[in-house]
């Protein structure tokens, strides 16, 4: 059956409403990721995306763009906050990723109030990806970012430039912020006039590890059974127009996608407050 597709803003591309968040690769070997792909592949998922500060993913990816290749949109992320260093670090993620353009390249985490000016300001990032585009070497641009303001800097950075596409956190505990979610709201809107993709990411989060063992590659404690992670993504793919990263750990990823090719219908607030009582949810963002 696999997963549902939809416009990916106004790039003309049908992508997967679950994207393959490929930082579950950064420290994998090339035979666990050549499995992940497999994966990937059983799904329907047809869009990845990974970084150049992802370790090895843009590595592991490499054989498969050549083994798939016209299968995947392709999206890639700088953490450069200068035009020069931003150009070095994209010819560095394309000679790793074997491939002589990306269909989006993103600027990554832009969130500080300092780097997001340098970035967005004459000789800054997004000065080396309009130049990138023009010469065909990324296609589409966007932003991305982490954190209880990056909805609010999401706004402010379109309406500095015509991004194509935006990356920020979407789950039922942080859309209870409420400075979180007016911002998002506003934000999503704006996306929809002008048919910006919007891209989330921390579906599944759980709480943050807060000194436990870390027993999978995401930087917060993830949900693990499959009911749970049932809701949450379908509270997710309930909204329409959102796109779903999955999470960043390589055991989960295979949880997330059954619970996207089963999706139906949004579980009620009801449902999901009761689940996050019973797994004691906390905001990994305050």
């Amino acid at each position: 059956m696999g997963i549902e597709l939809a416009d990916f803003g106004r790039t003309g591309h049908k992508s997967s409403r679950t994207l393959f968040g490929a930082a579950a690769l950064s420290r994998v070997t090339q035979e666990v990721a050549d499995r992940t792909l497999e994966v990937l592949l059983r799904h329907g998922v047809n869009h990845i995306d990974t970084a150049a500060v992802y370790g090895d993913s843009e590595l592991r990816i490499r054989p498969w763009l050549k083994r798939e290749p016209g299968r995947f949109f392709l999206a890639t992320k700088t953490d450069a906050r200068t035009a020069k260093d931003a150009r070095d670090e994209l010819h560095r993620s394309l000679d790793r990723l074997g491939v002589d353009h990306v269909d989006l390249w993103q600027l990554h985490n832009l969130a500080d109030p300092i780097e997001w000016d340098i970035a967005l300001s004459p000789g800054g990032v997004i000065e080396a990806a309009v130049d990138a585009r023009a010469q065909g070497l990324v296609r589409f641009i966007g932003v991305t970012g982490h954190g209880a303001q990056i909805a609010a800097n999401h706004r402010r950075s379109l309406e500095r430039f015509d991004f194509d596409s935006v990356l920020l956190p979407y789950n039922f505990v942080t859309m209870h912020l409420p400075y979180y979610a007016e911002n998002f709201e506003a934000l999503v809107n704006t996306c929809a006039e002008h048919k910006v993709a919007v891209q989330t990411i921390k579906s599944i989060a759980l709480r943050p590890w807060r000194g436990r063992e870390h027993t999978h590659a995401t930087w917060y404690e993830p949900l693990e059974k499959q009911a749970d992670i049932d809701l949450a993504v379908w509270w997710v793919l309930g909204r329409p127009g959102m796109f779903l990263n999955t999470a960043g750990d390589v055991d989960l990823l295979p949880l997330v996608l059954d619970a996207a090719e089963r999706f139906e219908h949004r579980p009620g607030d009801a449902q999901m407050a009761a689940m996050l009582e019973s797994e004691k949810t906390e905001p990994i963002f305050v």
